[in-house]
């Protein structure tokens, strides 16, 4: 099973201190709301989101409570070229 589909989302949260560290919840308009958290095992990004920043978000996966992304960094100009 690939896990290779990478969606963009606007962040709409950032939460410094959730029950398993620092976390943010993004919009895509395909899927709704998707969290990831900003330690470094996801974020790839040295310096956290702000709301209304472009991330793309990778290895999704559907959990209980809503969709997880398993990586995750900020949109780059190379991601936009068709």
């Amino acid at each position: 099973m690939s896990h290779s589909e990478s969606y963009q989302a606007i962040v709409e949260k950032v939460y410094r201190s959730g029950p398993h560290g620092p976390y943010a919840v993004a919009k895509n308009d395909a899927l709704g709301s998707i969290t990831f958290s900003l330690g470094k095992k996801v974020w790839e990004e040295t310096i956290e989101p702000e709301p209304g920043t472009y991330v793309l978000l990778s290895q999704i996966t559907k959990k209980r409570a809503g969709w997880r992304a398993g990586s995750g960094r900020f949109v780059r100009p190379s991601d936009t070229k068709q």
